[in-house]
């Protein structure tokens, strides 16, 4: 099959691989239908995080169930399903609590930005939709697999709520799709952070109700002033620097909330400045799995249309350009088609 590697800080081919094999009774093997480049891939890309030998890369993905281990019994030959970027068994204690991410058992599925995809623990990973999905709904059924279900934790973990103000600090796909969260769980006033035009306008779509422009000191205090000087309820971390997380902790308000969902890199917490800010903060890698079926029936019932943050789509042979694209900020995010 042809499946993406990496080679190296900005090379990405895509080269022929072994066909997936079920290894495991309790693996799922699917033909991808859609995948994508994440923001997260681009620090491999970037060289930030070490890419030391060639190796596959991916982790969103939608497809048809292929085959599946003896052990099977959720889903089934044929299905349309999605899965999370991380496996897990969806029974275990901490599963249960709503925090699939920390499974007990948890695996990593990788390498999905290829034509066939193993899924480890398909029973408690992949969720099938009712029936075969139009072909209008795949982009946004897509940004299930993790973009807007990590817009979505972000979004609870800040505990936005129905009257609320939020702040999403980050206008790429995750804070696009933290918009669409904000606005569903009933926040009144939704501020998102961008300098891109054509970010703040889908921001605008999605829901946000007022554009910052500005960035560190500058941007909390335009934030401090759209809230009557004292912040906001809640706050979407969406970007993973020293940087984006100060700007959020410091447009949070006493008693509000942090829900901090990109990836850190090079960043440390002032243990007494945030005691001292009566400001909560809860965040890590999004629990998709918890959020897949409501989600589902969001995006089915055309209620939400993650779908848009793609705004590039290329066939996988092409992928180098998705990259590429996103890298140099021309991109939003790349969808592929095997």
């Amino acid at each position: 099959m042809r499946a993406t590697i990496i080679h190296a800080p900005g090379d990405v081919r895509v080269e022929i691989s072994p066909e997936p094999k079920i290894v495991a009774p309790t693996d799922a093997v699917i033909r991808t239908v859609a995948t994508c480049v994440c923001g997260s891939d681009l620090w491999n890309y970037r060289g930030i995080n070490p890419v030391t030998e060639p190796q596959p890369i991916g982790h969103e993905y939608v497809g048809i169930v292929e085959e599946v281990g003896s052990d099977v019994s959720t889903v089934k030959p044929g299905e349309f399903v999605i899965g999370s970027f991380i496996a897990s068994d969806n029974t275990c204690p901490i599963c249960r609590a709503g925090y699939h991410t920390s499974c007990l058992h948890r695996d990593f599925p990788n390498g999905c930005q290829a034509e066939y995809v193993r899924v480890p623990l398909a029973d408690g990973t992949l969720v099938a939709t009712p029936g075969q999905p139009a072909e209008e709904l795949i982009p946004s059924l897509l940004t299930l697999s993790d973009v807007m279900g990590t817009g979505w934790y972000a979004a609870e973990a800040a505990e936005v709520r129905p009257g609320s103000t939020a702040v999403v600090v980050g206008d790429g796909a995750v804070g696009l799709c933290g918009v669409i969260a904000a606005k569903e769980l009933g926040a009144e006033r939704i501020i998102a952070m961008s300098r891109h035009e054509s970010r703040q306008k889908l921001a605008l779509e999605f829901g946000a109700t007022d554009i910052v422009t500005e960035r560190g000191e500058e941007g909390v205090a335009r934030v401090k002033e759209l809230t009557n000087g004292i912040g906001a309820e809640s706050v979407l971390e969406c970007v993973g620097t020293q940087e984006s997380l100060h700007q959020a902790l410091q447009s949070t308000r006493p008693g509000g909330n942090v829900g901090f969902v990109g990836m850190p890199h090079d960043v440390q917490i002032d243990g007494q400045e945030l005691f001292f800010s009566h400001v909560g903060l809860r965040g890590g890698p999004a629990p998709v799995r918890a959020y897949l079926p409501d989600l589902i029936d969001r995006v089915v019932g055309g209620r939400i249309n993650p779908g848009k943050v793609f705004d590039l789509t290329l066939p996988l042979d092409e992928v180098a350009e998705g990259y590429k694209a996103m890298d140099e900020r021309r991109a939003i995010k790349a969808l592929l088609r095997p």
